[in-house]
Formats: C-alpha cells, structure tokens, sequence
C-alpha cells in the first residue's frame, strides 16, 4: 500500500501558523479503548480551557497519522516512537519512499510521552488455550494492517510462546482495524484478540461477562531474561501489569499478569507557534490529575516518565515548558 497517497499529491504543507490561528487544532488518535484513544479524546477537554481546540479523530492507523503529520496535513498526532524512527530511515511502512519519508520526518517534533493501552491477549476460557504455546495451529488478532503494534505484537507472542512466528506458519496472523477487532472476536473470526486496551476496559468487562475469558500474561523466567529486556528497550515497550480482579468473567483472574504496554508520544510539527507547544504541554502536565480522576483508564500514566521511549525531538515550546519545572531533559531531545 502506498502511504503516500493523498498526502504527497497535496505538496508537502507546512504547517505553520499564528498563536491566534493554531487555537483550533487537528489531533489523529488510536482506538477508543485504548489510551491512545482515551488520552486525546480527556486532554482536549482541558486544552479548551486554555482556549484551543482539539478537534481529535479517533480509531486511526498511528504510522499513517505520523506520515500526515510530517506532511503538515494534520496538526498533532499519537505517534508510535518506533514509527517516526522508521520514517527516519525510510523503512517499514515508509521504504517505498524512503528519501521523502526521511525529509518529511524532520518536520515531527514531540510534546510528551505516555503509555499506550496495555496488551491483553484474551481467548474464551472453554477455548483450550492456556498457555502462549497453545497459539500454535490458531488464528491471532496481531494489529492492524500498517500499525507499528503488529510487530511488537508478533514479537511478544515470539518470546513468550518460545519461538512461534507467523513467518514459520505457526499461526496464523489475522490484522485488521482495531476498532472492529473485538466485534470480530465474538463473532469467532480468530482464536486469540491481542488488544491494546486500557486496564479495567469496560467493553472487554462486559465481554467477559458475555462468556468467559481467560487473559496471558508473561512468566518470570522469561522477565528475567536479556532478550526480554533487549524487547522492552527496542519496541519502546513497558511492562504493565493487570491486577487481579480486574474483569468480573475472566477465569484466571485471582492473580496479577505482567505483560507490556506501548510508548506513544504526542506530536506536532516543527513549525508550531511555540506558544501553543508551550501550552499544550502545560495543559497536559498541570491538569493530569484531573484527567486521571476524569478516566481512572489513565491512572497507568506515570508523570515521572514524560520522555519515557521517545524518539523525536521535543519542540522548543516544550523545552521551555520543562526547563520552568525543572525537569531535566536527556540531550538526545533538544532540538
């Protein structure tokens, strides 16, 4: 698929403009259960206290966002850290245009960092599937089509399972959109939903109470292990846990599992007014608490990571946001 279409045939836009013009602001997000769809859809309502205007669109491929970002069609997206590093290089979803994809990157530049939604891999408990290994043979849930998700998805099941890969025929990988992914799932389109979903979902709760579910979690040998630690730091993942107790169906639910969450950075275009990065930086930052009382979905949020798997370089109206609060930026991030 080309990426580029639509986007390159309008000339590549600077997105430049007044403070007064960047008041009303468009903003791409993920999937509405997810907090790269959550975390949009709560910061507009206190960046409109600040007298800008997101005007946020969810359930959106996050490396094609990222591309009409760099191409000044949108004004701010959710981007994957992986993603803009493969628009730099002009890889992945981006190698059919490398050198336009790497001209076009340098236009990204970052706000904050915050975790995506945590990835559950659910299956029906009366499924047979208990384990990572019993994925051999199944039809998976991996991500949608072009997202940066499906590779650390095919990553994760990779280790945990020790060695399953689609590229062997051990399953069998299903994408598709994330929005439609869980509606699939109840309707039997594959064995296994690997969802990035914020934790305690209340439309994976409701589907627990539907039929019984059973979530995987990942084993402590495999936590301690390098190639697990290697896994974290090269897809810009963390570790999230999901308490016991968090979904009323789900059979093994008496005990926390560990399994991981994605870095996401929101992002603007180099030629924003510092002003707006300024406060939009702010907005988010001074009003989380209450966005966290807002969402309790945002409570993973740790406000003593804000450049946590970030990869682009901050914008300098969000330097300036930092350097007043003393908070030290790593010299890889300064513009």
């Amino acid at each position: 698929m080309n990426y580029f279409k639509g986007i390159l045939t309008a000339g590549i836009v600077a997105a430049s403009a007044t403070f007064a013009q960047a008041q009303s602001l468009s903003l791409e997000g993920g999937g509405a259960a997810s907090l790269t769809g959550i975390v949009p859809q709560t910061y507009a309502q206190f960046a409109a206290e600040q007298d800008i205007t997101l005007q946020v669109v969810l359930g959106q491929t996050l490396t094609r966002s990222a591309l009409k970002l760099a191409a000044g069609r949108i004004d701010m997206a959710v981007v994957p850290p992986n993603a803009y590093r493969a628009m730099t290089r002009g890889v992945g979803p981006y190698k059919d245009q490398a050198e336009q994809a790497i001209e076009m990157s340098q236009n990204v530049r970052a706000l904050f960092a915050f975790p995506a939604g945590t990835f559950h891999a659910v299956t029906w408990a009366d499924s047979g599937i208990e384990d990572w290994g019993d994925l051999a043979g199944k039809r998976v849930f991996i991500g949608p089509p072009a997202g940066a998700a499906s590779n650390q998805i095919q990553t994760l099941i990779r280790l945990a399972s020790g060695g399953l890969t689609v590229d062997n025929g051990d399953y069998e990988g299903v994408k598709a959109p994330w929005g439609a992914a869980q509606q699939s799932f109840q309707d039997g389109q594959f064995d296994v939903y690997i969802g990035s979903i914020a934790v305690g979902s209340q439309a994976l709760n409701e589907l627990s109470l539907q039929r019984d579910i059973r979530i995987l979690g990942v084993s402590d040998e495999l936590r301690a292990s390098e190639e697990w630690a290697e896994f974290l730091v090269q897809q810009a993942q963390f570790e999230s846990v999901v308490p016991a107790g968090s979904y009323s169906g789900q059979v093994n639910g008496d005990a926390d599992l560990t399994t991981t969450a994605s870095a996401m950075m929101m992002s603007v275009t180099a030629d924003m007014d510092d002003d707006t990065a300024y406060t939009l930086t702010r907005a988010y930052w001074s009003n989380l608490d209450a966005m966290k009382n807002a969402n309790a979905l945002m409570r993973s949020i740790d406000a003593s990571e804000p450049f946590a798997g970030m990869s682009a370089t901050l914008h300098p109206g969000a330097v300036r946001y930092y350097q007043e609060e003393g908070i030290e930026i790593p010299a890889d991030l300064m513009p």
